[in-house]
């Protein structure tokens, strides 16, 4: 099925266009179906429409909040809160809105964006500074540890839960089930899988781009599908020179990738301007580094499936969670010839466990490197140039790797249209005639113990 999201290249028919982005998703949907019914378009625009449906269908509710809803949320945390203010964060773009019946929505996030991203919100809301928490006190004393000492790792033991939501869930019929697991990376090692309920149907091999656990039933009560599994993650710090680097570079993982890493007028227009003639690729790397770090913005994203060109989204838009910035990264890395690739997953500590996702790119002699656009804007925006530099290159004993590709298929693979066509941290789930959506799945983690290791 990942196959038919190259067709997201396609443009619209124009009046399909207008409808969707005014809000008038009824209407969109009933020109699709009425072009798809007349049978006069080529096979491909046909697959562009269809996998438009599903989009539409999923889009509207990503942007919950009208306008006075919004205003009357932030109001809630800040009561002096100006119309004014709501309006120079729209046009700014730190508001992430679309039209819903001619209307503007906002994102279902957004104030959560706002707290995370912007201090001043967070202050005024009552909130005290993030760099004062456990977590971050905890992620730069490791950073500043590991440059200190070269290397830092932890022992990880997790529980991973995923349960279709009582609201969607088929009594007796098959129900195929995917839980993401750890593989072997250059920062991952000693996994060991240790237990899984119900029986697992196959346990992916760790070679596999998107590593999965599956279960194959067809429960009549709704079950809890749980995956146990222990794993190291260390860290390695090396210093960069770039004067180092050796003038042959491999040409593995340079290429482009429909429909999101591909080197379109506009990304190859910015990987030029960025580049401004420089040629060696570890400068290069951290040209592009910065971008996303220091002009590309934090923000929390509806779903990836609604999004027909990632890279691009982020560099016009200015703005991406940890993939958007991240896949922005590898396209312009690839763009300039440079080796780039995904990794995603998990980041664990001992206060909190979340999905991520990160890049790593290639530099002969170093070899695999990694880059965390995420975590070195934060640092950036909170004045820690240790930690904005760190994370161009090394990376911190806090993650589980389960994805070392991007828009992979499973193993076994997914017959239906995943929740996520592009990533995979949460889990996935499927009857024989639908995907189920992300609203129909309920995720949580368990962590059962965590250590430093030497």
């Amino acid at each position: 099925m990942l196959e038919l999201n190259r067709y997201l290249e396609i443009p619209l028919p124009e009046d399909v266009e207008k409808a969707k982005w005014c809000g008038d998703f009824d209407r969109a949907l009933r020109l699709i179906h009425r072009k798809l019914s007349e049978g006069k378009l080529p096979f491909a625009a046909r697959k562009r429409l269809e996998l438009e449906e599903h989009i539409l269908r999923r889009l509207p509710l990503d942007y919950r909040y009208s306008e006075e809803e919004g205003l009357a949320l932030l109001r809630e945390h800040i009561p002096d809160f100006t119309r004014e203010e709501l309006q120079e964060l729209e046009d700014s773009g730190a508001i992430d809105w679309i039209y819903i019946q001619g209307k503007p929505h906002f994102s279902s996030s957004f104030y959560d964006t706002l707290e995370k991203v912007y201090p001043d919100i967070a202050r005024r809301a009552g909130l005290p500074p993030a760099e004062e928490s456990k977590e971050r006190k905890l992620l730069y004393d490791t950073v500043k540890k590991l440059e200190e000492t070269g290397s830092a790792a932890c022992r990880i033991r997790l529980r991973a839960h995923l349960r279709v939501a009582d609201s969607a869930f088929r009594p007796g019929e098959p129900l195929l089930v995917h839980l993401p697991i750890p593989a072997p990376a250059v920062n991952m090692e000693n996994i060991q899988i240790l237990e899984c309920s119900p029986q697992p149907a196959r346990i992916a091999p760790e070679t596999a781009g998107q590593r999965t656990v599956s279960f194959a039933c067809a429960p009549q009560e709704n079950p809890l599908f749980t995956v146990e599994y222990q794993y190291d993650c260390r860290a390695v710090y090396r210093p960069l020179d770039p004067e180092k680097v050796s003038p042959l570079q491999p040409d593995f993982d340079t290429q482009e990738q429909a429909p999101h890493i591909r080197f379109t007028p506009f990304i190859r227009a910015l990987c030029k301007e960025l580049s401004a003639g420089e040629t060696n690729p570890l400068k290069l790397a951290r040209k592009f580094y910065d971008y996303c770090t220091t002009v590309v913005t934090y923000a929390f994203m509806r779903e990836y499936a609604t999004l027909t060109q990632i890279p691009e989204y982020a560099g016009l838009g200015l703005k991406g969670d940890c993939g958007v910035q991240a896949l922005l990264f590898i396209t312009l890395c690839r763009c300039a010839g440079i080796p780039a690739r995904w990794q995603s997953g998990l980041y664990v500590t001992p206060y909190d466990v979340g999905c991520h996702d990160w890049a790593m790119f290639y530099v002969a002699p170093y070899g695999w490197l990694f880059a965390d656009p995420s975590f070195g804007g934060s640092a950036y925006r909170s004045g820690n140039k240790l930690g904005h530099d760190h994370y161009f290159g090394s990376l911190d004993p806090f993650r589980m790797a389960a994805n070392s590709q991007f828009q992979w298929e499973f193993d076994p693979p997914k017959a239906q249209l995943r929740a996520d066509p592009t990533d995979n941290q949460r889990g996935e789930a499927e009857y024989p005639d639908r995907g189920l959506a992300r609203e129909e799945l309920e995720e949580s983690w368990e962590l059962v113990s965590w250590e430093e290791i030497p």
